[in-house]
């Protein structure tokens, strides 16, 4: 059996048609679905309840972040393979059964990812190295993406990989993630300290320690909107391009690098990124610089929230409190 787990919150249009599209695909598969809605404003619960009779749902009355949440649904689930699928996530035909098959096909793969492309066909990075304060540099600088074939620049985080064959990679973000239940048994599902980002990054690297093997594979493909949950947040400032709550992003950040690589990975990655801001904020005080008033305000911004979440998670060794 293949178990299903869906984290909603505040997505009722595109949750339905998440719905819709996997059950058209993977109506030949012993399946269970879950749905786990964090304490939703909008109608996402009675959509679910009303038009999908088929779906577990676990209705939270407070939001309790990605990780705890999906561990709900993990506690309850019975399939040997469990899915992880975002709710701004379309499954295309093939994709459950191709990922399904190459599980099967090799036992040493403890989770696998697929191939995202946004909905307007272009790719969405899934295929991952472990982030380091190198990878942050090449990425806030602009060289990623400016030189996005260089071994140098885009040889990090994102790999720079063609995500055209099937790989052994570090990590597989948890868009569309199929985990084996064995492997889940030994080493747990999230570490619910993380509230929302990193969860992922942290168990891929916990499997890899205990001998399991990620892969990421061209032939499961999804369309990811993207962000769809974080940007219902109007309260939050995000990062440009990635969708993410900046705060969010950078307590989870500093909790990763201190559980697994100690105090000076949090202040190496937290330095590039203030370091960064405030060289950007110093230029942008020259005359004539366009937007400089923007840009000061921006770094000025970013910086405040890199030291308040070093402060909010003692340099990230505490998880401030639920909900963030």
């Amino acid at each position: 059996m293949l178990s299903v787990i869906i984290v909603s919150y505040n997505t009722a249009s595109l949750l339905e048609k998440c719905l819709e599209k996997l059950f058209s695909t993977g109506k030949e598969l012993d399946m269970e679905v879950f749905v786990v809605d964090n304490n939703s404003a909008d109608e996402s619960v009675e959509m679910v309840r009303n038009r999908f009779s088929r779906v577990k749902l676990i209705a939270n009355s407070d939001n309790r972040g990605f990780a705890a949440a999906n561990n709900q649904a993990w506690q309850q689930s019975q399939g040997e393979y469990i899915l992880l699928l975002n709710p701004d996530a379309y499954v295309k035909p093939g994709a459950l059964s191709n990922v399904l098959s190459f599980m099967e096909l090799h036992p040493e793969c403890g989770l696998c990812g697929g191939r995202l492309v946004k909905p307007d066909g272009t790719l969405d990075p899934s295929a991952r190295k472990f982030p380091g304060w190198l990878s942050k540099f090449f990425t806030i600088s602009g060289l990623r993406s400016r030189f996005p074939n260089s071994a140098i620049f885009s040889g990090h985080e994102f790999g720079g990989f063609d995500h055209s064959s099937i790989m052994e990679v570090d990590w597989v973000p948890g868009t569309f993630t199929i985990y084996r239940r064995t492997m889940l048994e030994e080493t747990g599902l999230f570490d619910e300290r993380f509230y929302i980002y990193y969860e992922e990054t942290d168990l891929c690297l916990k499997a890899k320690k205990k001998g399991w093997k990620v892969f990421f594979i061209p032939d499961a493909e999804v369309v990811h909107v993207g962000g769809a949950c974080s940007k219902t947040r109007k309260d939050q400032q995000f990062d440009s391009g990635a969708g993410q709550v900046v705060k969010f992003r950078m307590r989870s950040e500093w909790l990763y690098f201190r559980k697994n690589s100690g105090l000076p990975a949090v202040l190496a990655n937290s330095g590039v990124e203030l370091g960064w801001h405030m060289l950007r904020y110093g230029i942008n005080l020259l005359p004539g610089r366009k937007y400089g008033k923007e840009k000061r305000l921006e770094s000025k911004a970013i910086m405040q929230k890199i030291i308040g979440s070093l402060r909010d998670t003692g340099f990230g060794k505490i998880a401030p409190p639920v909900p963030w």
